[in-house]
């Protein structure tokens, strides 16, 4: 069971790291509570394994301090810390069998009685049965649990995972996110997850930071960075948005109203991350799976009271649950929407004038100015 104290917390404070006139990771202030499954999330060469490696004593901060609870151990090395890693490469022992790879921690200890604990930690990752085989004789997936066990049985405040499942097939990885969490639940001890997958992360962690070149972008839960975007690069990282460039022609209550080529589009003020001053510009974000499409000839009998764009489809791609369709529309190229295949509409086909519409509930709006110097910064840097 989780607790709330927050005596365990992991606090960088100004933490950064450069490598002579590069910066991998800018000064940087973050708080994981105790108990949390906290993910990193991000690009190759984002920082996030840096930041995970200084958490771990891997590699010492250029400033900052790391704090575990009250203990202040920047300075520490790597075994002093309490703190696991588990890396992508599992590193088990090749010539112990499982058993004896969960217990070799304890034994370096010095403890003698191991039986009971390395018997306990072998049924939370539910490898009971397979206590007496080799490495070699395990899945990918099980030997992954071995290394969870083998660094779990040490009793750590924190449990450092890099890339764990990156080694792993599709349909393995996705059940090992659900095993893993499982397995953070009942131990209840801090898990700090970096990955590079989207899905992963929010499958998996209570809070998401989401990092781009040394920074975090954004930090929250999976469903207020998906919902709720304050940049277009977690807009776009975490799943697709389709960004309809507009200008704030007024306020009517709550929402904006802005233009977007000849027709108006409205936002709620709340979910507007940018400056709502009359003539500003907005990004405006959808989702592509919040928008429906209606054949042109059927527009008179769409609600009122929805946003809506014209466009002609200009490609379609069956992918199972859903056909995604690109529409070409005045104020934007290449709309994304994805409609479930359930009673599709056989006129939808490439060629064909459609209205895309939704609830202007659904609607998130980003600085396009912040955009643009983003783009700027990114052209300087290359």
């Amino acid at each position: 069971m989780k607790t709330t104290d927050s005596s365990g917390d992991v606090r960088l404070s100004g933490i950064s790291k450069t490598y002579g006139s590069f910066t991998a990771v800018h000064p940087l202030d973050l708080t994981v509570p105790q108990g949390s499954f906290f993910a990193l999330l991000g690009a190759s060469g984002c920082g996030k394994t840096t930041t995970l490696r200084m958490i771990a004593g891997l590699e010492e901060p250029s400033s900052g301090t790391v704090h575990l609870g009250d203990q202040d151990v920047t300075a520490l090395p790597p075994y002093k810390r309490p703190v696991n890693t588990v890396f992508q490469s599992y590193a088990l022992f090749p010539h112990l069998d499982i058993f004896e790879n969960v217990a070799f921690g304890l034994r370096r200890r010095g403890i003698k009685s191991v039986k009971k604990q390395v018997e306990d930690m072998l049924e939370l990752v539910q490898l009971g049965e397979q206590a007496r085989k080799k490495p070699h004789q395990l899945s990918g997936g099980q030997q992954q649990r071995v290394a969870v066990a083998r660094a779990l049985i040490n009793h750590p405040k924190v449990l450092l995972l890099d890339e764990p499942l990156g080694a792993l097939d599709l349909k393995l990885r996705r059940q090992m996110q659900l095993e893993l969490k499982r397995i953070q639940t009942e131990v209840g001890i801090t898990f700090i997850h970096v990955t590079h997958d989207q899905e992963e992360a929010m499958t998996m962690a209570d809070t998401v930071a989401v990092m781009n070149a040394g920074r975090v972008e954004q930090l929250g839960s999976p469903a207020d960075l998906y919902e709720n975007p304050r940049t277009t690069f977690v807009a776009n990282f975490l799943g697709t948005s389709n960004l309809i460039e507009a200008e704030v022609d007024s306020k009517s209550g709550d929402d904006i109203v802005l233009k977007a080529g000849d027709g108006k589009l409205v936002l709620p003020e709340a979910r507007c991350a940018a400056p709502a001053g009359a003539g500003g510009k907005v990004l405006v974000g959808v989702r592509p799976e919040k928008i429906s499409l209606t054949h042109a000839d059927d527009a008179g009998e769409i609600p009122v009271g929805r946003n809506r764009v014209t466009g002609r489809i200009a490609a379609t791609s069956f992918i199972g649950v859903s056909t995604q369709y690109i529409v070409d529309s005045a104020v934007c190229p290449e709309l994304e929407v994805y409609v479930q295949n359930v009673d599709r509409d056989t006129r939808l086909v490439p060629g064909a004038e459609v209205v895309l519409h939704w609830s202007p509930a659904h609607t998130f709006g980003l600085d396009a100015a912040q955009d643009i110097d983003a783009g700027l910064e990114e052209e300087a840097a290359a």
